[in-house]
């Protein structure tokens, strides 16, 4: 008999799919104060509190001196909670109080509320326990590497037989998968991959420490980084439709016009993807009533007047002139992409407004600006020229004026005009340079000029040098608010899996394979379907030219 059956009371069919998994810290960044045995915290123990003490860390406040302190690298970030287990406790009626803070850097671990922005939206990353002995006390779940314990009190002391990360995850199989001949790169796709990972909770999310929400825009790079990673998950499809019900047509998903129409692509991209003629039929009433309404911001002269909120990414969110060039190449992929979905469905009535308006589009070109962003969806668009954007736009400054949300689109506009060196060497530099700061996922913004002078995230920051992550940050993500864990900067991984391996959905079942190794050495990975993995394996022969090997399931059509 099941609990839910003996229970009646337990009548819910809502189970949570995640996987807890217990880690030990990997490292002890420092200690303050009388703290002793501190190593034991970096060995691997039972999950059981015990009877018996055996090695262990003790905290200890004497009258007069520093509160005693301990803060601990788990060497990765993720989701998750702080489990602390508890031998024995000295204080007023055998309690003691602990601070435990969780941050994403290890400044952010040290900094007490309300300092240098920190705070407890979304998920609280610092609190005051009153603990006793023989006790396992766990944290909210937020998103951390770093974690620091005080003890408050004089007189006061704790015995801790461990503190445990608990990270909550889908744990899913990595089907896709890109290793190239240099290092660094690979580093960047499975960061990437994982940045997108950590975020499928129990609905998709932006990040996991802040904004632990369904931002619907935000979400098309990640669905990218999932269809090359893990092929189907159920998570896409609910996340889409929690915002979709939440909105009615007429009203912008998350208030913002342009993620109405991001929701839009995701659709499009999932439906090449799997050919889910069903799911696409739910989607028919808002599909048509959401088009027909975009087909109408358009003007006579061809130019897009989506209303407001106009949030294109927060680099380019006060210059208006980038974003109307930007919002001119998003509709337009929009109206392109949806009258494609519609004429699946049969809808041609307003597929054919959709068309109407999108040819009315290239009559108004904005000139480029100097934001790549913008001019990288004029380019998708098919309303300017690559080359041309890819010269005047996008080699000027190679990985300066990138954005992490819109990294994925600067990479494919360069690559749409042959430029696929310089989009490897703009990943390198811009990606990289996270990577090169002690990122282990990437950020929800992130600037190469914050580099300068500026100490690592998984370091005290020395004396004379700029905290990456407290001193920098604008909008809602000033200083140590800033998300570095957010899955819209997974950008690099569908790029390299499309462009370097060269693996495109065009349409359901069928794939084009065109590598681009530019001045790699060789690349080779995996890419799911819904019938299996296509394999490829691209090298430079002896005379320089790339030999390619595929692989492709029985079923899947693959275009040379």
């Amino acid at each position: 008999m099941k609990v839910n059956e003996k229970f009646q009371s337990l009548n819910s069919s809502t189970t949570d799919p995640r996987t807890r998994r217990y880690l030990a810290p990997k490292r002890v960044v420092l200690t303050e104060g009388e703290v002793s045995g501190a190593e034991s915290l970096l060995q691997e123990r039972s999950n059981q509190i015990t009877l018996v003490p055996g090695e262990s860390c003790i905290l200890r406040n004497e009258p007069g001196k520093p509160n005693a302190k301990i803060v601990l690298d788990y060497g990765h970030e993720f989701p998750g909670s702080v489990r602390v287990m508890i031998w024995g406790v000295n204080g007023p009626n055998n309690r003691a109080d602990i601070i435990v803070r969780t941050g994403e850097s290890v400044m952010e671990a040290i900094t007490p509320i309300g300092v240098k922005n920190t705070t407890n939206d979304h998920a609280i990353r610092d609190r005051v326990w009153n603990v006793g002995f023989y006790s396992a006390n766990e944290t909210n779940e937020s998103g951390f590497r770093f974690v620091c314990i005080e003890l408050l009190g004089e007189n006061t002391m704790v015995q801790l037989k461990a503190v445990q990360g608990v990270m909550t995850y889908l744990d899913l199989d990595y089907i896709g998968s890109f290793d190239c001949s240099d290092e660094k790169l690979t580093r960047i796709w499975n960061t990437a991959a994982y940045t997108a990972h950590v975020n499928m909770q129990e609905y998709l999310w932006d990040g996991i420490k802040r904004d632990r929400l369904v931002w619907i825009g935000d979400m098309h790079t990640e669905v990218n980084t999932i269809l090359a990673t893990f092929g189907y998950n159920d998570i896409v499809p609910r996340s889409l439709d929690v915002v979709r019900d939440e909105t009615p047509v007429g009203a912008w998903m998350n208030g913002i016009s342009a993620y109405s129409i991001w929701w839009l692509l995701i659709h499009c991209d999932w439906y090449r993807a799997f050919g889910d003629k069903a799911y696409l039929e739910e989607q028919r009433d808002y599909l048509r009533g959401l088009m027909a309404l975009l087909s109408t911001f358009v003007d006579e002269d061809g130019g897009e007047c989506l209303p407001e909120t106009r949030l294109l990414d927060w680099p380019t969110n006060d210059d208006p002139v980038a974003k109307h060039v930007g919002f001119q190449g998003l509709l337009k992929l929009a109206l392109d992409n949806g009258a494609y979905l519609l004429r699946e469905l049969g809808e041609d009535e307003t597929a054919a407004l959709c068309d109407a308006s999108a040819e009315r589009m290239k009559k108004h070109v904005p000139a480029p600006t100097a934001a790549k962003q913008a001019n990288a969806l004029m380019v998708l668009s098919g309303l300017a020229d690559p080359t041309e954007i890819n010269e005047r736009v996008m080699i000027p400054g190679g990985g300066h004026g990138y954005s992490t949300f819109f990294g994925y689109y600067i990479l494919a506009a360069k690559a749409m005009a042959g430029d696929f060196g310089g989009a490897l060497n703009d990943m390198k530099e811009y990606w990289g340079g996270m990577l090169d700061m002690g990122a282990t996922t990437f950020w929800e913004d992130f600037d190469l000029k914050w580099m300068e002078n500026a100490g690592r995230i998984d370091e005290i920051v020395p004396e004379g040098k700029i905290d990456i992550h407290g001193d920098y940050g604008n909008y809602c993500y000033i200083k140590f608010r800033h998300s570095l864990c957010h899955g819209w900067a997974s950008g690099p991984c569908p790029y390299l899996s499309n462009y370097v391996l060269g693996i495109r959905n065009l349409a359901p079942g069928k794939y084009e394979v065109k590598p681009e190794l530019a001045w790699l050495d060789w690349a080779k990975g995996t890419y799911p379907t819904p019938l299996g993995v296509i394999r490829v394996f691209a090298y430079k022969d002896a005379d320089g030219n790339t030999a390619v090997n595929v692989e492709a399931p029985d079923g899947i059509e693959i275009v040379r």
